[in-house]
């Protein structure tokens, strides 16, 4: 074929998406024909189009030699039979979003159309968008700066599918431009779903990618909300760029706000937009065009059978990372009553009371038990067989080890420390030498203290930040220092006792009384130890 001549095309599908590649290559005088199971919609389709044949045989187009190349926007399920069938046949094909269902059957697809020498493009129409390529342009000059993070939003009220969830519907769009702005493929995906027309069909879902160069992106797809949504941000660190597909103008504008630090702080200096002008023009045609371009030319498409198998990549891992999260729903569903983030991990045998909420990566391991009304921070290891009471607050960056008990209402500041074997090497296993330590009910334990392992630290006591503990704790007791010393006591509602005149102490908040003992114990006048705060 001449670089001159039109190639001729036939579009495979005319329903809901298939009929606007219908209208495009006509108007571009490339449709040769139109293949759809359902007689009605093939008339429906081609009235008034003069000289386009119909047929509700794949195999005809197939057959046909006049037909260069072949537009697929049949049903997903059924994408890779169809383009299997013909780049065997030695067709040129433009497949819609996603190239398939399965990793291993794009590969097998990219392979034939390789072995075949034939085009395989995929319908992935944002790169076709004259906005999407002016973003490219800001993004590759540096001009943005270094890129932190993405997120896109792609909403609407329906068209709602039972053959695929919103997350192979809507994503594909904007996982092909996340992935092209950046050049690179991310490292971990997650996504949480919704589920509330069908417990099978997710309706929206949240993804998260996270990239080698500490890039981060989210993807919201809904077909449950109340407007359309079609917006993709990018956040540098010089400036800002929003996309919004859906305004009536100024689609593309610029933010050159930039953030200040004063006294050690960061402060928003916010810019008006400016917007971005480009040359608008259809989409779809542009990419029915570059389609026609690359069966003239034989030049790769933009949006290529690699790109596609990289875009299907990273959905097959959102859905497995769906239908993880969807199995740990259900099962905190029917067996608990606590709370935790979706990148907490709870190992089998662990016991968690209810109303504790554990946030983000911590791991409870096996064997450990956790009291009623619990908050466990993030980045905190528990376990194994670890037993912490109820109320108990541990900040983020501890890990509470084996050896170690938590009694009632302790607080763990952050990053503080437990120890549990007392001399430790690496070569040396010593796993059945850990010492017990004991936290007994309400204790204090301050940011970046120590606590050295085999002692037992006393109900209510107060260990001051930075603190190294090697020695048992009283009741009441403060301590401070490398090693800590105690310089003094604290009640219940820790503040600092000062003695009366009668020798007493008061709690400045409670007024509760105090009183140390001749063996140097303290110990309340007005509770008993045992009592809650409210008793």
């Amino acid at each position: 074929m001449s670089p001159e001549q039109t190639p001729s095309i036939s579009v495979i599908g005319a329903g809901y998406w298939g009929r606007n590649h219908v209208r495009n290559f006509h108007e571009l005088a490339a449709l040769r024909s139109v293949c759809d199971a359902n007689p009605d919609t093939l008339k429906e389709v081609t009235q008034g189009l003069a000289g386009v044949t119909t047929t509700t045989d794949p195999d005809a187009v197939f057959a046909d030699p006049d037909v260069a190349g072949v537009v697929i926007a049949t049903p997903t399920e059924t994408h890779a039979d169809v383009v299997e069938r013909a780049l065997e046949a030695g067709k040129d094909v433009f497949v819609e979003k996603p190239l398939c269902l399965s990793v291993a059957r794009g590969q097998q697809l990219v392979d034939l159309a390789a072995q075949t020498d034939r085009i395989l493009m995929v319908g992935h129409i944002l790169w076709y968008h004259p906005a999407v390529l002016k973003l490219k342009e800001f993004v590759d000059s540096g001009e943005l700066g270094r890129v932190q993070y993405i997120y896109s939003n792609r909403l609407n009220f329906g068209k709602i599918r039972h053959e695929e969830n919103i997350l192979w519907s809507f994503a594909p769009h904007d996982i092909s431009v996340i992935l092209g702005l950046l050049g690179e493929m991310p490292e971990s995906v997650r996504s949480q779903g919704g589920y509330y027309l069908d417990d099978k069909i997710a309706d929206s879902t949240v993804s998260l990618l996270s990239f080698a160069n500490g890039v981060r992106a989210h993807i919201f797809v809904s077909w449950l909300h109340p407007h359309k949504e079609q917006r993709l941000v990018i956040v540098g660190d010089k400036q800002m760029i929003s996309f919004n597909d859906v305004a009536d103008s100024d689609k593309l504008l610029r933010y050159p706000h930039a953030v200040e630090w004063q006294n050690r702080m960061p402060v928003a200096n916010k810019a008006d937009a400016i917007p971005i002008p480009f040359e608008m023009e259809e989409p779809l045609n542009a990419e029915c065009r570059h389609f026609l371009d690359c069966i003239r030319t034989r030049a790769k498409p933009r949006t290529d059978g690699e790109e596609g198998l990289r875009v299907l990549r990273v959905l097959d891992q959102s859905e497995r990372s769906l239908r993880a999260e969807r199995e740990r729903g259900i099962a905190a569903d029917l067996a608990t009553d606590y709370t935790t983030h979706a990148t907490a991990v709870i190992d089998d045998g662990a016991e968690i009371g209810a109303d504790t909420t554990i946030w983000h990566f911590t791991h409870v391991l096996r064997g450990s038990t956790l009291g009623t009304h619990c908050k466990i921070g993030q980045n905190c290891v528990i376990g194994p067989d670890v037993a912490i009471g109820k109320g108990v607050k541990i900040q983020n960056n501890v890990s509470v080890y084996k050896g170690v008990t938590l009694e009632d209402h302790v607080f763990c500041g952050p990053s503080m420390v437990f120890t549990n074997v007392y001399n430790p090497r690496s070569e040396i296993p010593r796993m059945d030498e850990v010492r017990p330590t004991l936290v007994r009910r309400g204790a204090t334990l301050g940011a970046n203290c120590t606590i050295i392992c085999g002692i037992t630290i006393g109900r209510f006591a107060m260990i001051g930040a930075g603190a190294v503990v090697r020695d048992d704790v009283p009741d009441y007791g403060f301590m401070v220092g490398v090693p800590a010393k105690q310089i003094g006591w604290v009640s219940r509602h820790g503040h600092r006792l000062v003695p009366d005149a009668d020798g007493t102490m008061t709690c400045v908040e409670s007024g509760w009384r105090y009183e140390e003992s001749p063996s140097g114990e303290l110990r309340c006048l007005d509770k008993n130890e045992d009592a809650p705060l409210d008793a």
